[in-house]
């Protein structure tokens, strides 16, 4: 069989493993860097290599960055056998409502918790949140907690059964709308044209929700890597992770610039000095 790229476990070793506990409940986070915090949120099926390969550009560009174990088997390579194994578990844990009418997951209460921590560590005006697919929206609830000023929404999947409704129960999203609204947050958004998981309708559900506060950028799925690892390829079956597993790493490629504007986002709103 062909190797692809990258097709090996990541072990994370560059990293500091920690357990942070919030209200009680701890979990595994992977931290790295110096500099304002960003909360960098895994997608499906967890902190896979081209999720803590982003992490490690962020860190790269001047910030400390905090992943946390959320689902799956850490540093993993996204085999398609991950669909019985990680994303079913997830859809039934009590930590997360994949599904439309399930309001906001559980989950984000403890993320918010590790931004406050993350944000008395570093220190600055406050913490960057990048979500990704599973915990695409995870990154503007989040916004919940005032240290949040920078969330970046990256391919928002859930609710899985229904493609223009937001993850929010009704009195977070009339909050959220309101903090975005009262303190000038902008919100930076991406997805493929045509990706079946984060639609054109989602996006304009965020758009009704935020207005101008929100900048969602689509791009055009041709451009998306043609070999992503096999869960990517036979679960999600079209272009969808922008900046992890559909990512062209190649000057001027699309996808490249979507990573470099993020970055630029962050730097900006969390003054690191290295905005353009």
């Amino acid at each position: 069989m062909a190797i692809r790229r990258g097709q090996r476990d990541d072990p994370l070793d560059d990293f500091t493993r920690r357990t942070v506990t919030v209200d009680g409940i701890a979990k595994t986070v992977y931290v790295t860097g110096v500099g304002p915090a960003v909360v960098l949120m895994p997608e499906m099926p967890g902190i896979s290599p081209d999720v803590a390969r982003l992490a490690r550009w962020m860190r790269d560009a001047g910030f400390s960055v905090y992943l946390p174990s959320l689902f799956g088997v850490d540093g993993a390579y996204p085999l398609a056998e991950a669909r019985d194994t990680v994303v079913r578990r997830a859809c039934v844990s009590a930590e997360f409502r994949a599904f439309a009418g399930g309001g906001t997951s559980p989950v984000v209460g403890w993320l918010r918790g590790l931004a406050r921590l993350a944000h008395t560590e570093c220190g600055g005006p406050g913490v960057g949140a990048v979500g990704l697919c599973f915990t695409g929206n995870f990154a503007l609830s989040m916004t919940l907690e005032p240290a949040v000023i920078a969330p970046v929404v990256n391919h928002p999947s859930l609710p899985l059964d229904s493609a223009g409704e937001l993850e929010f129960g009704d009195e977070d999203a009339a909050a959220v709308a309101e903090r975005v609204a009262r303190d000038g947050v902008k919100v930076l958004a991406y997805r493929f044209e045509g990706d079946t998981w984060c639609t054109g309708q989602r996006f304009a559900a965020y758009r009704a929700l935020l207005g101008d506060a929100f900048d969602g950028r689509v791009l055009d799925p041709g451009t998306a890597h043609p070999d992503p690892p096999p869960f990517f390829r036979d679960v999600v079956g079209c272009a969808h992770s922008v900046v992890t597993a559909h990512l062209v790493d190649e000057e001027g490629h699309p996808t490249l610039r979507a990573r470099d504007e993020i970055i630029a986002f962050l730097a900006e709103r969390l003054e690191t000095g290295r905005a353009p």
